[in-house]
């Protein structure tokens, strides 16, 4: 059994983890997370991104370690 990638994007909806993806590839994570942003960012919603090699959150939405208006396209 191979280990999840090393970059955890979660999505949660109404206080509840509601999906959530695993990618080795940090700039691939990053455009999910804010395509997930851009479909699912509403009031009550909340999207993450964390290095799970260091703990560090790389990124959240609404406000947090880097707006995702500085993500890549």
């Amino acid at each position: 059994m191979t280990s999840p990638g090393r970059y955890h994007v979660t999505l949660i909806l109404a206080g509840r983890p509601t999906l959530h993806g695993w990618w080795d590839d940090e700039p691939v994570a990053r455009r999910q997370f804010a395509s997930l942003v851009g479909q699912c960012g509403r009031p009550g919603a909340r999207v993450t991104l964390v290095d799970e090699a260091t703990g560090e959150t790389l990124t959240e939405w609404p406000g947090g370690a880097q707006s995702s208006a500085m993500l890549p396209a």
